[in-house]
């Protein structure tokens, strides 16, 4: 499942914020959800280290992908509160690698772990991200 086009999920989102971003999933499993995104110059700060920015808009998307598997038919999942802590830095030229694992899925929301690491294994970021579950409009 590594080619940006074998799992729906990367196609369906071609033009949203996730393929301006570069963020390929890698997995999508109930709880656990991963993703890919090269740390090129759009999603850097202007001295070539990812974009903290950058680095949440991947955590929430993980989160979001992965609580969007658990919803009911009829339910959407929005993120509601996003929280991280950037512990290191991720180069331009790398790619990093996102691991998001649920926490807590009640009825209406969930909450996410999402750990953000250097191609080589180094951790970047861990973020929590809150997911509201609401019925579809």
């Amino acid at each position: 499942m590594n080619d940006k086009t074998q799992h729906p999920s990367n196609t369906t989102y071609q033009g949203t914020l996730m393929d301006t971003l570069g963020i390929t999933f890698t997995r999508l499993s109930p709880g656990r959800t991963e993703a890919v995104m090269p740390v090129e110059k759009r999603v850097c700060q202007p001295f070539g280290l990812l974009h903290g920015g950058a680095t949440l808009a991947l955590a929430e998307s993980v989160a979001g992908q992965g609580s969007l598997i658990l919803c009911e038919p009829g339910e959407v999942a929005a993120g509601i509160q996003v929280s991280g802590n950037h512990v290191s830095s991720a180069k331009e030229g790398d790619t990093v690698h996102a691991i998001g694992t649920i926490i807590h899925q009640g009825r209406s929301m969930h909450v996410w772990n999402v750990d953000i690491f250097t191609s080589a294994g180094r951790l970047v970021s861990t973020v929590r991200v809150t997911n509201s579950i609401l019925k579809r409009r």
